[in-house]
C-alpha cells in the first residue's frame, strides 16, 4: 500500500524567531488519485498565471492568492476520493523548552503529523501489508548534509511497524504537489495566526477532507 504525501511548512521554527506558530502539513492520497490531484491544481494554477500575466515559470505562493482564487482550487480538489488535507500546528508559547535545532525539530514535527493526522485516517485495523509513505518536501530549508536525516529518523521512529519511508526533496517551483501543500498548510496556519485572512475559505472546506491537530494539546479538528 502506497501513501503519497506532499508537505510544506508555514511560520518559523528558528530559535531566534518570535513567531508564535509553526505548521507543517499539506495533503496525501492513494496512488490512483495522485496524478489527478496535481493535474487539477496545475490547471487552475496556470489559469491564474495567465490572468495575472505572469510567466509560466513563476511560482504563485498561497499569500499571493485572493480568497476567491483559493476557493476555486479547493473546490476542484477536495472531493477527489482519496484526497486528505493534513496539518499539524505547533504553539511555541506552550512549549517549556526552546527549539535548539530547527532541522531536528522539523523531523519531529513530521513524525507527529504522521501519527496524529495521517495514520488515524487510514483505517488500518485489518491491514497486514506494508505501508510505503512516499513523501515529497520543499527543499528550501534543508541543508545538503541533512537530506537523508528525515528518512532515517522516520524509519527508526516507526521501527515497530511494517512501514517504510521514502523522502524526496524538490524545488517547489517545479512541483505542483508541493505548491498545493503550501496552499493547504498556509491556510490552516493563518487560522491560528490571523483567521480574518482565511475565514471565508475555511467556511467552504469540507470537514471530512481535512484533519488539523494543534500541538501540544493534540486537539484534532476536521477544519
Amino acid at each position: 500500500m502506497k501513501i503519497y504525501v506532499y508537505l510544506d511548512e508555514s511560520g518559523s521554527i528558528h530559535k531566534n524567531s518570535k513567531t508564535r506558530y509553526f505548521a507543517v502539513g499539506g495533503y496525501f492520497s492513494l496512488e490512483q488519485d495522485k496524478l489527478k490531484i496535481k493535474a487539477k491544481y496545475k490547471k487552475e494554477n496556470l489559469k491564474q498565471k495567465k490572468e495575472k500575466e505572469l510567466s509560466l515559470d513563476e511560482e504563485i505562493k498561497s499569500y499571493d492568492m485572493t480568497e476567491e482564487e483559493k476557493l476555486v482550487i479547493f473546490n476542484k480538489i477536495q472531493d477527489i476520493d482519496t484526497f486528505q488535507g493534513c496539518v499539524k500546528v505547533f504553539d511555541k508559547h506552550a512549549m517549556r523548552k526552546d527549539i535548539i535545532d530547527s532541522n531536528i525539530f522539523f523531523n519531529y514535527a513530521v513524525k507527529v503529523l504522521i501519527n496524529d493526522c495521517i495514520i488515524p485516517t487510514l483505517n488500518l485495523q485489518n491491514n497486514t501489508n506494508q505501508i510505503e509513505f512516499i513523501i515529497s518536501i520543499d527543499n528550501r530549508n534543508i541543508r545538503v548534509g541533512e537530506l537523508n536525516n528525515l528518512e532515517t529518523y522516520l524509519k527508526t521512529e516507526f521501527c515497530l511497524y511494517n512501514d517504510d519511508f521514502k523522502i524526496t526533496y524538490y524545488d517547489s517551483k517545479t512541483n505542483y504537489g508541493i505548491q498545493l501543500a503550501d496552499l493547504i498548510v498556509n491556510t490552516f496556519y493563518n487560522k491560528y495566526k490571523n483567521i480574518t485572512l482565511v475565514e471565508n475559505v475555511l467556511k467552504e472546506l469540507k470537514t471530512e477532507n481535512f484533519r488539523v491537530s494543534l500541538f501540544p494539546r493534540n486537539i484534532c479538528t476536521k477544519k
